[in-house]
Parts: structure tokens; sequence; C-alpha cells
């Protein structure tokens, strides 16, 4: 077989997140072979041991992937452990015969549509800022949001760390006295982005469910409970990265392009042709 970077056989294997294998490496609390392992090490699954903090990992020859959908009740973190004691999505799944972890996260007060895998590939495909895989969100916020905050979130907004959102799509679904519920897909990852692009415009979120992502729909699924996402589902959100990927380097090139043309030439430099 095939050598392979130890943080990419951590997250195949399901231990983990690839980020978060490269940060485990880095703090030296893996060994291969007992000896420590440096970021860029490579291993052998069918003949090397590798051990995390102390144990030894099992590791499984012929990897078999799985994808579920789950839906996240109100109350739990999203976390594969908690050293607070709070109720973690992995209580939702204590019967499930693999390990999974989750793919990107939902805070603790917002419920809806959770995926959870342990192939690594997939997630970082998924959670990767620049793939941009729309996300769909049911908000209700008070006090009732006017046309200018309305219009404020589908341009984007600056939030509090100065960093400034991409355009949204937002409908307005219910427009009561004191209240509105809002539909909006954004297409970024960044930590609690609705509730804060919320609060930017002077709106409070009192309740936030996430309905889709990309072609996966919520549907009918009870909280607390889950599902397998079908292959075709699967495949649709792959799809729909891979074309954020690819639009996100065609940007990245003309950019570029555009900095080299406009960057002014060296004092004496002459024309060619």
């Amino acid at each position: 077989m095939a050598l392979e970077r130890i943080q990419k056989v951590m997250a195949e294997q399901g231990l983990c997140s690839r980020r978060a294998a490269e940060q485990i490496i880095l703090e030296g609390r893996v060994k291969l072979n007992g000896h420590p392992v440096q970021l860029g090490d490579k291993m052998d699954v069918n003949r090397d041991s590798l051990m995390i903090d102390g144990e030894r990992v099992r590791l499984e020859k012929k990897q078999e992937y799985h994808y579920i959908m789950l839906h996240k009740p109100r109350g739990y973190v999203t976390t594969t452990s908690d050293d607070r004691g709070r109720k973690t999505v992995m209580d939702l799944l204590a019967d499930y015969p693999v390990r999974l972890f989750p793919v990107g996260r939902l805070d603790k007060d917002s419920e809806g549509l959770l995926l959870l895998t342990n192939d690594g590939a997939f997630a970082n495909l998924m959670m990767h800022p620049s793939h941009g895989v729309s996300k769909l969100y049911r908000v209700t916020v008070h006090p009732r949001a006017d046309e200018s905050q309305v219009v404020a979130l589908s341009k984007g907004v600056t939030l509090d760390d100065g960093t400034t959102t991409l355009p949204a799509v937002v409908n307005v679904v219910v427009d009561e006295p004191g209240r509105t519920v809002l539909e909006m897909t954004i297409k970024e990852g960044k930590n609690r982005q609705i509730r804060r692009m919320c609060e930017a415009v002077g709106l409070e979120v009192v309740r936030l469910r996430r309905s889709a992502m990309g072609a996966v729909k919520l549907g009918m699924l009870a909280p607390g409970k889950y599902r397998a996402l079908t292959k075709s589902e699967v495949a649709a959100l792959r799809a729909a990265a891979q074309k954020g990927k690819a639009k996100a380097r065609t940007e990245a090139a003309q950019q570029a392009a555009r900095q080299r043309k406009e960057a002014p030439r060296r004092p004496g430099a002459r024309r060619q042709g």
C-alpha cells in the first residue's frame, strides 16, 4: 500500500477532521511506531502502528464511509465531547455502529440539519469557506424587521470583528408586529454568522433552524432523529462544493491578473514590442 500523510489517514479513518489532525500532530500528541511524528510524515495503514495521547489507535484497513443527516434539537452542542458535561449531538447517535464526527457546527441554541460522517475528505470539502455550499435557514427575529434591515442583510453587513459578509438571499416569510420570520440563504460558514448578521442590523434572533444544505433538505425528519444520506444526495453535495472550488480558483486567478496589470512599472522599464 502507498504511504499516506498521517493527518490524511486520521481524517479518512474518522478520528477527526484533517485540520484537527494537523493541530494534534503539531501539539506532539501523535506517535508512529513509538516515535513522535511531524506534520507531513507518512505511514502505511497496513503495517504501521499509530498512537494518539499514548493510546494505540485501531485502524480500519478497508474504510467504509458513512454519511448521515441529523435533526439537531436546541440544547445540544455540536462536538464529539464536552468537558462541561453538556449534551452533545453524539448522545443522539449512541446506537450508531460507526464513529462519526460533525461536518461544521450549529450552536447550542440553534436547531436543524447537521451532517455527520467518517469521511474526512468529504468533511473538508463541505466546510472549506471558499467552496460555497449554500445553507438555508429559517430565522425568527424581533423586533419586526423593516425593509432597510432586510436589504442590508441581502447586500452583506459588517460583523463585530470587522469582516463583511457576502450577499445573501433573504425572503420575508412572516411579518407581524414585534417579530419577523425570514428565510436566509448564505454560502459562507463564519462562526454564528446568521446571529451576528442580524445583530449587526439591530435584530435579535429568537429561533434559528437550518432547513437545507445544498440540495439536501431537512424535510419531515423529527428533532433528535437521523437518517442516512442517499448516494444522490452525497453526489449533489460533492458537485456543489467542487463547483464552488472551481469558481474560487477562477476568481483568485482573475484577481491576481488584475493586480499584475494594475501594478506600476518600475522606473526605466520599457514596454515590450
